[in-house]
């Protein structure tokens, strides 16, 4: 590849691929957990397509909306909505019974649309939003498979706990990083978190003492992002031990 190609081709990669590496694991995580507990289906190999096109679109929509420029981003709309329906029709084709989720996402997703207008899309609640929205998926996983809600609930509350804490504890890590009033929330929060863990079992109460312990020991650290994602890989791996417990 000559010299003048990289650069090109780093700036294509750019264009069409968010600077957002955390949202890969908010994708990734919650899918597994749901394929690992309620039982893997064929459909569930189109969903994950769907799921990963999906957010490429309304990461680009969002961006569209925030900018008040809808033709910067025509082209990756174009094709990430694209692949996103092409994708959903066989889910919905085989599990129409998905729909039901429809109105929690819109709803979920409106919210993102009022910050990204406002351009507060930083926003505790904005994030939030997105963390259920991601979340939410262990019943849409569940709901392809046949399995009652019921099946996947403590997959679903351990994930949501883990990423609604995540949310607080990077903010201590990068942009908060000198507040104490998030160090406070972050700590608290976990805490309340080992809590109700605890009442789920003791594997899942040892991962959320781990992430406790993370929370209040390393918040405020000067740590690179780069430093901060490969310990939240680790994180991960062990909240999917504790989902499957």
């Amino acid at each position: 590849m000559s010299t003048a190609t990289r650069p090109a081709r780093r700036r294509t990669v750019r264009q069409f691929v968010p600077p957002q590496h955390g949202a890969w694991a908010m994708l990734l995580v919650p899918y597994l957990a749901g394929v690992l507990a309620a039982g893997f289906r064929v459909p569930d190999l189109p969903l994950l397509g769907a799921w990963a096109a999906g957010y490429l679109f309304s990461y680009f929509a969002l961006q569209a909306l925030k900018t008040r420029r809808p033709q910067r981003y025509r082209e990756q709309l174009l094709w990430y909505g694209s692949g996103t329906a092409a994708l959903a029709l066989p889910v919905l084709v085989t599990s129409p019974q998905v729909l039901l989720f429809a109105p929690a996402y819109a709803a979920l997703i409106a919210v993102n649309a009022w910050y990204a207008h406002r351009r507060r899309e930083r926003a505790l609640l904005n994030d939030l939003a997105s963390v259920v929205q991601s979340c939410l998926m262990v019943f849409v996983v569940a709901a392809v498979a046949g399995q009652a809600p019921g099946r996947v609930w403590v997959p679903f509350l351990v994930v949501l706990m883990y990423f609604a804490g995540t949310v607080l504890y990077v903010k201590t890590m990068i942009r908060e990083r000198g507040s104490r009033a998030y160090r406070h929330a972050s700590v608290a929060y976990h805490a309340v978190a080992l809590v109700v863990a605890a009442t789920l079992g003791p594997v899942q109460a040892a991962v959320f003492a781990l992430l406790l312990a993370r929370a209040w020991g390393l918040a405020g650290r000067p740590l690179s992002p780069k430093q901060v994602g490969l310990i939240e890989i680790g994180a991960t791996v062990l909240v999917l031990v504790a989902a499957l417990a």
